[in-house]
């Protein structure tokens, strides 16, 4: 069974779904599909922390998340874990530490994808440029997300 719950944040509206025992996404969708509009206290606990990160307070999450995709997909995911707060790399940096070098465009198809946004830190990869570059909530949202980091690393 899926549940999930939309809430206001001072980024912008952010939707998160708990599947089983598990968060399964966390988006920027207005709207959840086939899905059962409930707060569990899984629910409940991630949108506080999430709330706690947005204000400075939480600098690593302690929620159970489940992520769904292929493995190419789950690698780049699970190294995205490793970047530390208020740091950033590039799409080419993560490439190398999957070993897959040429993998850069893949590598940025499977951020884009990342269902379990702000706890799986996309939003810490940006481009060699040093320039921010796509991020699902959009770019304002991403440099935010940033800049929180910044402030309070």
């Amino acid at each position: 069974m899926k549940f999930g719950k939309i809430y206001d944040t001072s980024i912008g509206k952010i939707n998160i779904i708990q599947e089983g025992e598990y968060i399964a996404k966390i988006g920027f969708d207005e709207e959840l599909k086939d899905i059962e509009i409930k707060e569990t206290k899984l629910i409940l606990k991630t949108i506080s922390e999430i709330k706690e990160y947005l204000e400075g307070k939480r600098k690593e999450f302690d929620i159970p998340i489940k992520l769904q995709g292929t493995k190419f997909q789950k690698k780049v995911w699970n190294e995205l874990l490793k970047i530390p707060y208020g740091e950033t790399c590039s799409y080419k940096d993560i490439a190398i530490r999957i070993n897959n070098e040429k993998g850069v465009r893949a590598v940025g198809m499977a951020n884009h994808n990342n269902p379990i946004a702000i706890i799986v830190p996309c939003h810490r990869v940006i481009g060699k440029n040093g320039k921010l570059v796509g991020y699902a909530g959009g770019i304002d949202i991403k440099s935010k997300l940033l800049e929180i980091e910044k402030l309070f690393s």
